[in-house]
Order: C-alpha cells, then sequence, then structure tokens
C-alpha cells in the first residue's frame, strides 16, 4: 500500500511533467506585431501604462532586467512592460519573461510563450541570456507578488539573489525596472505561507503562498489560480540606471544585491510619490 510520501512524490512529477519545456522558439515575432497595437491600447486606456527610461536599457544584446512584482497570478506590471519593450526595441529584439511553472502551464494561457514567457528556472534563464536575448526576472516571485496591498510600495526579494549569480556567469548587466499600482490590481490580504504548508503545495508544485485575496468578481477569494478581473489600477514603471557587467563581476553577491534592492525602492519611492489615490494613481 502506497504512502503518503509515495503519493506526495507521484503528484509532484505529474505536476512538473505538464510544464512545458522551455523553448525559445516559441516566441512569435509575427505574432507579438499582430497583438501589439490592440493590447497596447488597452494598456493605454485600462492600466492608463506610463513607461519612462526605455532608453537606459543598452540598446542590443544581451541584458538581464530585475523587476518588483506586483499583481498575483495576473500581474499587469509584466503585461504593461513587455508591451512597452516591444513598442520601443521592436519585436525583432529577443525578450523573454521568466514566470512561476504554474502560470506557465495554465490553460488558456499559451498565447505567453507566444509573448516570450518560459518557466522561472536557471537553466532557461541561461539559455535565453546565452541566446543573446533581454530577460526579465522578478527574483521576489510569490513571496512579493503576493504581499498584503498595505505593504505594496516595499521591495522584498525575501532574501532571493539568485539572480546576481546568473548575471555574472552570463557576464551581461542588471537593469533593475521598478514599478507601481500592480498590488492595487486587487487587495491581497495575506501571503497564506502557512496555508501552502498546511496543504502541501510548498513541496508539490513549488508553491509557496496560497494566497487570501478580495477581487471581483468573487470577493473573497483563496488562492490565485481562479481566473478573476483585475482592478483598473493605474501601472507607473520606470527604467533604472543599468549596473554594468564590470561591476557584477568585481562585486561580491550581497553587494550587487543591495545596490539592486536600493535601485528599485528608490524608483518604487519615487513613483509612489507621484500618486494621489490607490487604483485612480
Amino acid at each position: 500500500m502506497a504512502g503518503f510520501g509515495d503519493v506526495l512524490g507521484w503528484v509532484k512529477h505529474e505536476v512538473s511533467s505538464r510544464v512545458p519545456k522551455a523553448d525559445l522558439d516559441q516566441r512569435d515575432a509575427d505574432y507579438i506585431r499582430e497583438q501589439l497595437p490592440g493590447l497596447w491600447l488597452l494598456a493605454s486606456l485600462y492600466f492608463r501604462a506610463d513607461v519612462q527610461g526605455l532608453d537606459r536599457i543598452p540598446a542590443d544584446g544581451p541584458v538581464l532586467l530585475v523587476g518588483n512584482h506586483s499583481g498575483g497570478n495576473l500581474p499587469p506590471d509584466t503585461f504593461v512592460f513587455t508591451l512597452a519593450f516591444c513598442s520601443y526595441f521592436g519585436v525583432e529584439r529577443p525578450f523573454y519573461q521568466l514566470a512561476h511553472n504554474l502560470v506557465v502551464s495554465m490553460p488558456g494561457l499559451g498565447s505567453l510563450r507566444k509573448f516570450g514567457t518560459v518557466a522561472a528556472n536557471h537553466d532557461n534563464a541561461t539559455l535565453a541570456l546565452k541566446s543573446g536575448a533581454a530577460l526579465l526576472v522578478y527574483p521576489g516571485g510569490d513571496y512579493e507578488v503576493f504581499r498584503p496591498s498595505w505593504k505594496r510600495h516595499e521591495v522584498d526579494f525575501g532574501g532571493r539573489k539568485g539572480y546576481v549569480k546568473l548575471a555574472r556567469e552570463a557576464g551581461v548587466p542588471i537593469v533593475p525596472v521598478a514599478s507601481v499600482g500592480g498590488q492595487e490590481a486587487a487587495l491581497f490580504l495575506d501571503r497564506g505561507q502557512w496555508l501552502a504548508s498546511l496543504l502541501g503545495v510548498d513541496r508539490i508544485a513549488r508553491l509557496k503562498s496560497v494566497p487570501i485575496l478580495l477581487a471581483p468578481p468573487w470577493g473573497l477569494a483563496v488562492s490565485d489560480m481562479i481566473p478573476r478581473l483585475p482592478l483598473p489600477t493605474k501601472i507607473a514603471i520606470e527604467v533604472q540606471e543599468p549596473i554594468s557587467a564590470d561591476d557584477i563581476a568585481g562585486e561580491d553577491d550581497d553587494t550587487v544585491n543591495e545596490r539592486v534592492l536600493a535601485s528599485l525602492q528608490s524608483g518604487v519611492d519615487r513613483l509612489a510619490a507621484q500618486r494621489r489615490f490607490p487604483v485612480l494613481g
């Protein structure tokens, strides 16, 4: 008779086997070109998208874009920045975004892979940078993206700094990307890390949070896996000054991480000071 450990191992295998393998060729420049005008109009009207500082990103070559993350499993900051990047640099420039395994494998979200979204792991990230692409990562992951909404202007990676090693190994610069507004797309009440542990999904699906939130049309929701309507919050994004590959090579992980966090927090504070009301901006 199978024990609990055997059942847990089987479930974990079934979940991981359904995560699409990273295939950079799934990014479809023609598809992005067709979708970009309509989606950028939606972002401009619904989220009043305001993206500044794109000229600070190196004009070509591989680069690691590191952002603070907000908005749960439907992060409007990623949506807005991806559209802005493709509009500014052109759809032909290779650009990829890392996302949690469950987001990449959710039914109906195959179009994300056409925009360059791949499962978040070190191998996929290395593959993208070695191909010469720009890569957007959110080190805070589900820890940061599900933080309570009253902490919406706090940058918190939860101690994660593996992205520094990634940039050093690839020999690429880091460009911090600060954003505000995303954590107002719903009212996030609790990360639900205790619930993730209780349910075992931290071991099964590498999901450390089962958030509790208020969001239309469901009202109170437990977990963010059920489709919902994000509130029309104003998304403001500001690209910060790059940290060169030489600086990253010459400094330890903690020092580089502290520079990135300080840069992001400064940008978030500046953008937050310009907001008058939640959601409305």
